[in-house]
This record gives structure tokens, sequence and C-alpha cells, in this order.
């Protein structure tokens, strides 16, 4: 990049760092959701939940069908393309 560039784009620099933020942001929040790990760990958590009594019988089937679609989507998931 010349001089002449580099001071046109100084402005937009801030702006490209919350891009860059907001980018990495969202690739952690998305490899959290779709982290076989992360949702048996859930999976774990609701039904000591339901063991306890926290939780009723229906909530649970609710949320236990979510997970276990999100499991099952994270494993048909093909590998997200790294851009960088």
């Amino acid at each position: 990049m010349g001089l002449f560039t580099g001071l046109l784009m100084l402005p937009l620099a801030p702006v490209r760092g919350v891009v860059w933020v907001a980018e990495k942001v969202n690739d952690v929040a998305d490899r959290e959701l779709h982290d076989p790990g992360v949702i048996r760990a859930q999976l774990a958590a609701l039904n000591q939940e339901l063991e306890d009594g926290s939780v009723g019988l229906e909530e649970f089937e609710r949320e236990e069908e979510a997970l276990l679609d999100r499991l099952h989507a994270a494993r048909v998931r093909p590998l997200p393309n790294h851009r960088r």
C-alpha cells in the first residue's frame, strides 16, 4: 500500500478493526453453537435438571429435541471454509 493510499484509508482503520473483531466473535459463537462436546454437556446438564426436578417433563422434551437437532446438524454440517 502506498503512502497516499494509506493516508486515504486511515479514517477507515477503526471500522476495519470493528469488523475484524465482529468476525472473530461470530466465528467463536458459531463454533460453540455447533460443537458436539458443548451440546453433549448441555444435554447432560438438562438431564440433571430433570432429575433434580427443576425442569418439567414438557420443557425437558422440548429442549432435548432442540439440542438433539443441533447435534445432528453439527454432525452433517460441512467444515467451515477458513478465509484467512
